[in-house]
């Protein structure tokens, strides 16, 4: 996390969200997360001011090496309440959530929109998308038929679990769908802070280097899935393959990885077999209806 994560207005589909907007109750997802803002005009909101606990032995903004450790665990512990409930939302419907991470320029966005056009006959898909602004990346979503919500995080850097609830209020709640959340390209923030999703999945093209894993481990650690994108382009650059591989491999032994190209297709039925799979296994585990 940063020192600025949050600290602008944030925005769903123009719409202000702020973590000032307390509750007293229980943020109960089964009431379909219903939350009345006034829209007569802009409202200035401010996230919560974060600061990361490896800055040991410095301080922040005057803040002393323990108080940061204190502000990071009640950031981390109310977006977790906040996922918590996004997953049991996601549980009832059999929606399957992948949080897509990557940094600009990844690829990301043109791998869901071929994706997107390839299952979306087979199976309901939505998307959120998140950016710190423009609706630009929403409006390529929506160019393949499918709902898109935008999330603006003006300075913020990621998505957190409550804009998400938010943001599903604006979606279909389509019984056993693919939910695909396209997070805002930053390879750091977006590791810490669970959406409720099923999985991480982390994409990284071959034009970004092989040691890019090493340079960030948390976001690599965090994931389940690596998606080596761009790869018709290996034969014109140099970039090893066998040592990225082995880069995101020793930060995270259990990740698994595929080799993909959002351009040719290359390997995106391995993909999708991916996701049939985890998205089988978890409705398989969800507990039956009392």
């Amino acid at each position: 996390m940063c020192a600025v994560c949050g600290c602008g207005t944030q925005t769903v589909e123009g719409k202000p969200v702020s973590e000032g907007h307390h509750h007293d109750h229980p943020h109960h997802h089964d009431h379909d997360h219903h939350h009345h803002h006034d829209e007569s005009g802009p409202q200035q909101t401010a996230g919560p001011v974060e600061a990361r606990s490896a800055l040991a032995g410095t301080h922040v903004q005057g803040l002393s090496q323990e108080r940061i450790v204190r502000i990071e665990r009640d950031i981390l512990s109310k977006n977790d309440a906040y996922a918590h409930e996004n997953r049991t939302r996601f549980g009832r419907t059999g929606t399957f959530a992948l949080n897509f991470v990557s940094s600009p320029g990844s690829g990301k966005t043109t791998l869901l929109c071929r994706a997107i056009a390839e299952l979306k006959d087979r199976v309901p898909v939505a998307v959120i998308e998140g950016d710190q602004q423009t609706s630009t990346d929403a409006e390529r979503i929506r160019a393949t038929g499918v709902k898109a919500v935008q999330i603006n995080t003006g300075k913020g850097c990621h998505l957190d679990a409550h804009m998400v609830g938010h943001a599903l209020d604006g979606l279909p709640n389509e019984p056993g769908g693919l939910l695909f959340i396209e997070n805002v390209g930053n390879l750091v923030c977006p590791a810490a802070f669970d959406l409720g999703e099923a999985h991480k999945v982390v994409v990284l093209s071959v034009t970004e280097g092989e040691d890019k894993p090493l340079k960030y481990p948390d976001m690599f650690a965090a994931a389940d899935l690596m998606l080596l994108n761009k790869c018709d382009l290996l034969p014109y650059i140099e970039f090893d393959v066998a040592a990225c591989m082995a880069a995101a491999l020793r930060v995270n032994p259990r990740l698994q990885i595929l080799t993909v190209s959002a351009k040719t297709g290359e390997g995106l039925a391995a993909f999708y077999a991916w996701i049939d799979a985890r998205a089988a296994a978890a409705r398989a585990a969800r507990p039956s209806p009392a």
